[in-house]
Order: C-alpha cells, then structure tokens, then sequence
C-alpha cells in the first residue's frame, strides 16, 4: 500500500527527480497527454504524462492533502474532498495541454471501499484501514476458514485490515444493510468520473476474496466471511476501458472530450512495479512511501505453508504477473516522528535530521519495522524508544539519532524481505530497485545497498504514476510491448541513481539475528 509520498518521503543525500527524457524508438506515433491520478495515504497528485514516439515525460500537475478525519470514534477517508482535488487536477492537467486528454487512469492505496445504495449514492465517508474496527475479525475468520486454508485461496498475508475483515466487522450494520454496490477508492473515483462501474483487478487481489491462481473472486471464502459477491461491479483487468468523462466533469474541468478512462493497475503498487526500470528479470523491487513493499515479480502464486508462515502476499499484477511481497512499514514510522516533533513546536527540518542521521552510530538503535504495534497512529518517537529498551537496546538520544534508527530499521526489514522472497520463490535476484518516494532519500537507498549486500538503483520517484501513463498509453496504441519492452523505455529515459553495497555485511548479519531472536 505504497501511497502518493508525501513530504517525508523525500529528502536526503542525492536520489532521483521525477523529470522525463527521451530514448529511442518504442514503437507508437508521436506522443500524447495522459493524466495520472495518484491517490496514497499522505497526498493526491494529479500528474501530467506524455508518452509515445520513444517519449516519456511526466509532471506534476496538482498536489493535494489527504487527511483522515475521525468522527464519532471511527476514522474515515475524506473522500469528497479527494474528489475534488481530482477535479482541480484534471482542470490543470488540461491548461497544460491545450484542453485535451488523451486519457486518465487513477491509481489508489488498497483494501478500502465505499458503499452505494440503490439510486448509485455513496452511503457514508469509506473508513479508513488503520481504524480499530477489525480487531478480532481475524480470529472471527478463522474459527470457519483456518488462516492457512485461507492462505492457499487468495494467497494473502494476514493484515488486520484486509478487505475481507473489514466487511466482517460491517456485518449487520445499517450501511452495509443498504449497500448495492460496493467499490474500492479507486474504482468509486472512476465511477464518480464516468458513470460505470467496475472492480480493477489488481486492487480486488488484496481484498482477500481473490484466488490469485484463476483471478476470479473465491466463492468458498466469500461464503465463510459471509461477503455478498455481488455488491461487486465486474472484474476489469489492466488496460481495459473504464468508460470516458461524463459530461458534466469535461465541463468542470474546461477539458474538450471524449477523455477515455483506462482501467491500470489502480493498486499504487501495480503501477509502481510496471514503474520499474528494470533489465531482465533477475529484479526485486522495492516500493517506498508511506508503506515499503519488498518483493519480486513472479508468473505464478506462491501458496506454500512456509510463504504464510513468513508473511509474504501474492497480489496480482499488471499483464498477468503476481507481486510476491512482504508488507513493511515503511516511512510512515518517519512521518508520524516529524507529525509528533511538529505537534511538540519543534520544527525540525528533514534535510538536517537526514544530515545528522548520515553521521549518527550505526545500528545502535534499531527495531523491527514490520510489528503491527507501529500501524498506529501517535506518538511515534516514543513508542520506538520504547521498543528499543523493551529489546535491551540503547535508547536513540536525539531527533537524529531516532531518524537513523528508523532508517536502519527499514533496510534490516528490506534485507530480510528480500532474502526471504529469493529463498520462498527460487527467483535470484543481482540488483534491487528502490522506487517511490523513499528513492529521494539517498541515506535510506544507501543503508539499504549494504544492508541487502547487492547494488540498488534508486528511481524513478513517481513510479506508480508512470506505470499508470505507460498502461494508459499502450492501451491508446502510441506505445506497445512488453513489461520488459515498457521497462526498457523507463530506463532510458527516467534519472536513476546506482548505489553499491559496502562495508562489512556482517554487521547487518548479526543485526538481523539479534532483532529476531529478541
């Protein structure tokens, strides 16, 4: 669940820019204007693309807030007010090019939904997935469907807030009672743009109601969890016609039709993997922003007791891929830490916390990255101090040293998911690729070149926009190929950084045992 990343995300010792270039021929005619709807956990963007011809470029357009908001104990999204910064992004993304799209795609965080009724009205703000609701839902699951035979359906790790618990715990709730049709942030976005509805298929993979082997909804789980299938549109897979604006949006937003809206790959990370630069196949990925998701690409599921045992999710991919990932928690632990030193009048700056964090003891404090008990919203620097003298580890003394800890414990957390992903799948990996908005932060992609003891190529920043542009793109005809041939295009023509592992791997090593034996 990668995320528009917002401002935590970046900063740090060099890293890569969200600029285009151009490269050879790709096939395809001149290019052509796409807009990118980017929609994550900390911000929206709208972001202009222009692809074809052996062109890619990409700009940001319009960047909005996304806040939570709680209301009577339940924190929801705000998902009206996203709306309308999609609105004012598409208004802007057409004075960029004359009033003319050649399409849109919108691409969101995963798992979370809104509720219709009869006449197609939303019932109800969606809530948002660090909500308490689902506590216990998982054990409720499991006393009718085992987690591991859960596993084997729809491949997923357990995550409290998966989709299926999450209409577990709306069980005999008024909104749920009135519901018609239900369609996750991404698809009520397209629906409230155009009119249709449909149920994008890489989204609807880590609902938990998905078999990732037929891509088809599970029946067998749908009846355990007591999920009515048929409050969901008709699957729609990458690159398949999502309708066009309606009219009353082309008039909103000054745009000149018929705009057609391209299903792509709506999950954030989808599009952030078709975003990879990747050569060959010998890749693993990793997704930054609000979240890290650490994986590979594979053809096939992974559906292996020793898969669930370790966490790793099977969630499907653009052109009939699998994601085979673990969840990380990625740079929300450095986001809820400047939130707190903000809210405590502070005002740290992320660049001088970075530069301090770059001198600050290695591996002194560090804390696994991946414990639920940090999904949390609250007084994030604390709570890390906590778990750190809970360890019978030093405590981090200053702002720098807590940022150093955090960074240190994300590239423990991504050396062990990517050893764990080449050991579970058998797939090999020579290089990894840091993209999102963690590829701005050169400490980070740095610690985690000598932590994976393997090179990393950091960028492109916006990929989960430009996978979303170069699906929408080939769906038009201005480009075709393959994922690797879309890839190929990336790296000539997107600024990538390279980092080479160093120092004594050992100390990670030793590190890494010492975290899971605590």
């Amino acid at each position: 669940m990668s995320g528009a990343y917002g401002p935590a995300a970046g900063g740090g010792e060099g890293g890569g820019a969200t600029g285009g270039g151009s490269g050879g021929p790709a096939g395809g005619r001149d290019s052509l204007p796409f807009a990118a709807v980017d929609l994550g956990a900390a911000s929206g963007r709208v972001m202009l693309g222009r692809a074809g011809g052996g062109e890619l470029h990409i700009e940001e357009v319009h960047r909005f807030p996304n806040r939570p908001v709680r209301l009577a104990g339940t924190l929801h999204w705000d998902v009206l007010a996203l709306y309308g910064g999609v609105l004012d992004g598409l208004r802007a993304a057409g004075r960029r090019s004359g009033g003319r799209l050649a399409g849109a795609g919108i691409d969101s965080w995963a798992v979370d939904y809104g509720l219709l009724d009869a006449s197609g009205a939303l019932i109800g703000n969606p809530v948002h997935y660090r909500d308490t609701r689902t506590e216990g839902m998982a054990a409720k699951l499991a006393a009718v469907l085992p987690a591991d035979e859960l596993y084997r359906a729809t491949g997923l790790a357990h995550l409290p807030f998966n989709t299926v618990y999450q209409l577990l715990a709306a069980r005999g709730t008024p909104a749920l009672a009135a519901a018609r049709q239900l369609l996750l942030v991404p698809d009520l976005v397209a629906y409230w743009l155009t009119g249709e509805a449909g149920t994008e298929l890489t989204n609807a993979s880590t609902t938990a109601l998905v078999d990732p082997r037929t891509g088809a909804f599970s029946r067998r789980v749908a009846e355990a969890a007591g999920v009515d299938l048929g409050l969901f549109p008709p699957l729609r897979r990458p690159g398949d016609p999502a309708g066009g604006l309606l009219p009353a949006v082309l008039e909103e937003t000054g745009l000149t039709g018929p705009v057609p809206v391209t299903a792509v790959g709506s999950h954030d990370t989808a599009s952030a993997v078709v975003g990879v630069p990747a050569r060959g196949e010998d890749f693993a990925y990793i997704a930054t922003g609000t979240w890290s998701l650490a994986g590979v690409e594979l053809a096939a599921p992974v559906l292996t007791e020793e898969s669930r045992a370790a966490n790793f999710t099977n969630e499907l991919g653009v052109d009939g891929t699998v994601r085979y990932l673990r969840n990380i928690m990625g740079l929300w632990l450095l986001q809820e830490c400047l939130r707190a030193w903000d809210a405590e009048g502070h005002g740290y700056e992320l660049d001088a916390l970075l530069a301090g964090a770059a001198t600050a003891p290695p591996l002194r404090s560090y804390v696994d990255a991946a414990d639920p008990a940090f999904l949390a919203p609250g007084r994030m620097p604390q709570r890390i101090a906590a778990a750190c003298r809970r360890a019978g580890r030093p405590e981090p003394r200053s702002a720098a040293e807590t940022v150093r800890c955090v960074l240190d414990s994300l590239a423990l957390a991504h050396r062990r998911a990517v050893a764990d992903a080449q050991r579970l799948s058998g797939r090999t990996v020579s290089v990894v690729h840091v993209v999102g908005g963690g590829a701005r932060n050169g400490l980070l992609c740095r610690l985690t070149a000598d932590a994976c003891g393997l090179p990393v190529v950091a960028g492109p920043v916006e990929a989960a926009a430009l996978g979303n542009v170069l699906v929408q793109a080939r769906a038009a005809g201005v480009i075709d190929g393959t994922l690797s041939d879309l890839r190929s295009l990336l790296h000539r023509t997107q600024p990538l950084r390279e980092y080479e592992p160093s120092g004594d791997g050992s100390v990670w090593e030793e590190a890494e045992c010492a975290l899971h034996s605590s």
